[in-house]
């Protein structure tokens, strides 16, 4: 015999688990990257110039990451879009609208 409160439990966890999932149905998240500091000391900025300069060179390779990846999101968009406008005009032909 099943519980009764855990058999409530299942639609909610198939929920979590779509929301968790990533896949070609599923918008790809894209982080853009955190600036990188920079001291308003000058002297400070020559003590750390190696990791700022490091920071700098990171942030610079990131945000190219960044936005290769809105650039595939956005192409990837506008392709669901294509499909479920098609989609849609099949349903308007099916109920004869």
């Amino acid at each position: 015999m099943r519980n009764p409160r855990l058999t409530g439990l299942l639609p909610l966890q198939a929920m979590a688990l779509l929301i968790c999932l990533s896949g070609p149905g599923f918008a790809e998240s894209c982080l853009a990257p955190s600036r990188p500091f920079l001291p308003s000391d000058s002297q400070a900025a020559r003590d750390y110039a190696d990791i700022i300069r490091g920071d700098f060179e990171d942030y610079i390779q990131d945000i190219q990451r960044y936005f290769r990846c809105l650039d595939g999101e956005r192409a990837r968009a506008f392709e669901e879009a294509r499909e479920v406008s098609e989609d849609y005009g099949q349903f308007l032909h099916l109920v004869g609208d």
